[in-house]
């Protein structure tokens, strides 16, 4: 029997959500990274689309400074310690460089929202909703998804605007987030629904 639920889309004020698109999993030299031009591509369009419209954009990176950070993740997947900090791999994709104004969140666990400033950061901008896109599906992008859900803010993910190591995690992420925390959208469909909010959304009026 199919689970009933609701699409709800995108709220007055949305943000998006880059989920580590950083060297370290966009560039297959890393052991964490994969080679996904088409993910990076998607994103590079759905930053232009926020830039257009003066909406929220959010980026993230695992940085590790000391071995007292995530023990436990990093005991379980030890290539995690190629992310140290000042190291070449935490840094964004240069493909999908930051302007003045967007954010960095650095985290250590697979969630954007896990002991980071990123929920107060969204209330201080009144977001309300967001387009999560990033690296990987499975991991921290699903992580994120869920602790968006659980912060009250209404998801979309564009399905071409995230990848995995592995085709099948990929896709059954996709479903399972579909089905439960967020809808599942065409990166077309996602980049027509920004296209169709005002030019400039002040945080201040809502």
């Amino acid at each position: 029997m199919d689970l009933t639920r609701n699409s709800l889309g995108l709220g007055r004020r949305p943000a998006l959500l880059l989920v580590d698109m950083v060297k370290g999993f966009t560039d297959p030299e890393c052991p964490l990274g994969t080679d996904c031009p088409q993910v990076v591509d998607a994103n590079r369009q759905l930053l232009a689309a926020f830039r257009e419209k003066s909406l929220p954009i959010f980026f993230t990176t695992v940085v590790y400074r000391d071995t007292a950070e995530a023990p436990v993740f990093r005991e379980r997947i030890p290539h995690l310690g190629w992310l140290q900090a000042g190291g070449p791999w935490v840094e964004v994709d240069t493909r999908l460089a930051m302007q003045p104004g967007e954010v960095l969140i650095e985290k250590q666990w697979p969630s954007a929202f896990f002991r980071t400033e990123l929920a107060a950061q969204l209330a201080r901008e009144n977001v309300d909703s967001m387009v999560v896109t990033g690296l990987t599906t499975s991991g921290c992008v699903r992580a994120s998804v869920v602790d968006a859900l659980q912060h009250d803010l209404k998801v979309v993910v564009a399905k071409e605007a995230v990848g995995d190591r592995n085709l099948e995690a990929h896709r059954a992420n996709l479903f399972d987030m579909h089905a439960k925390y967020a809808d599942v959208e065409t990166l077309a469909s996602v980049l027509k629904a920004i296209a169709e909010y005002p030019s400039s959304i002040s945080s201040t009026v809502l």
